[in-house]
């Protein structure tokens, strides 16, 4: 038989908060952390969620003594922090990391690299502060790689390699990653509109986000996420290549498609099941219609569904748990939250997006998410 796993504890750094609860808060109040910010000296600002630098340094001074870290990875060390204190590190426990560009901003005014932007190191450095004694597993495979993470966790536990792992995975805002993105002219001129038929593009956002994945379904201490023991169950999981080209997806949805039928044929749940759909929507042409494409031809059209770009902008590496933790939130507490910003249909095929926070019994969610390269990936959770 199989062994089951579980997601038991997590949490997040976002503009919107320093843990899950103020997060959730946030969003039921329908606040954003999307706004203008000024990164590029020269360039005019442009709509981001960015987290206060200060408030950050504060927070981190609250917690911690030693000061010998970048700005990421002291987002990084929140986010662990409350997680590495609730649980056992043993020499069964995995340490993954989900990141895309990692300490990329160190390398500005730099003539050579730094040991702390490879992301080896990076995750070498986290793991040795909290004393993981396994060597560390770094996921970075665009913006898939949160969702991804998750399933790596997921099958090691299944093979017995690990016992339990923690996942972390964060990405921040840097001057590379706009300048990335607005050499393919994906920068939105406002705050982002996932599938709307008015969206102009991307709004970068920066987070870092953390899970306990275990083969127990251990019961929480008293200071678990919104005070209540929880588990979700990772019931299925999929990765596929659509192999379309570096940046645009493919437009017929192949790989997403693909991704969400494996998921759902390995958790053994059909789509008249699934109770909402954490979506990737992240406002661009291209992306939005490919998900729709590929959520009709899964028949999830009628599947309640929301992005959550629109109140974190879209997180790179970070994206994929950030987003998991938020679904699985909107399960304990029996409520959709809004896909904020949107108004008028803007996909060529139905889709059931949440206009308004509502009450809903939530037991089956699907995580989707797609990514630069052809990347997509899905997962299946079950509240227990």
């Amino acid at each position: 038989m199989r062994k089951e796993v579980y997601i038991t504890d997590y949490n997040c750094i976002t503009p919107l908060g320093f843990d899950v609860a103020s997060n959730w808060n946030a969003l039921l109040q329908g606040k954003s952390g999307v706004t203008k910010h000024k990164v590029i000296e020269n360039q005019e600002a442009f709509y981001a969620s960015m987290i206060d630098s200060e408030k950050l340094e504060e927070e981190f001074n609250n917690n911690f003594d030693n000061q010998d870290f970048s700005r990421l990875e002291k987002m990084f060390l929140l986010s662990l922090k409350p997680l590495a204190e609730r649980h056992t590190i043993s020499d069964e426990t995995a340490f993954i990391l989900s990141t895309t560009k990692g300490n990329i901003s160190l390398l500005k005014n730099q003539a050579t690299l730094p040991e702390g932007v490879y992301l080896s190191s990076l995750a070498q450095k986290i793991a040795d502060f909290f004393g993981f004694k396994t060597k560390p597993i770094v996921v970075s495979n665009a913006c898939v790689s949160g969702v991804m993470a998750i399933a790596v966790a997921k099958n090691m536990i299944q093979a017995g390699i690990y016992k339990d792992a923690f996942v972390l995975a964060g990405d921040e805002i840097s001057e590379f990653v706009i300048s990335g993105f607005n050499s393919f002219q994906a920068i939105g001129s406002e705050a982002c509109k996932p599938y709307d038929k008015n969206r102009s593009g991307i709004n970068i956002g920066e987070a870092t986000a953390a899970a306990f994945i275990t083969s127990h379904c251990e019961e929480q201490s008293d200071e678990a996420i919104s005070n209540e023991k929880f588990s979700f169950k990772i019931l299925g999981d999929s990765a596929i290549n659509d192999a379309n080209h570096i940046s645009g997806p493919s437009r017929t949805g192949d790989g997403l498609y693909a991704s969400i039928k494996n998921a759902m044929t390995e958790a053994n749940v059909s789509a008249e099941q699934i109770n909402f759909i954490s979506a990737h929507g992240t406002a661009t042409i291209y992306n939005d219609e490919m998900e729709a494409i590929a959520f009709n031809r899964m028949e999830l059209q009628n599947v309640p569904l929301n992005s959550m770009k629109g109140f974190y902008g879209h997180c790179l590496g970070a994206s994929g748990l950030l987003e998991s933790i938020i679904s699985m939130e909107s399960a304990l507490h029996s409520t959709l939250i809004s896909s904020k910003n949107f108004e008028e249909m803007g996909v060529s095929q139905p889709l059931h997006i949440i206009k308004e926070n509502q009450p809903a019994e939530i037991k089956y969610i699907l995580k989707t998410a797609s990514g630069f390269g052809g990347c997509n990936a899905a997962i299946v959770l079950e509240k227990c």
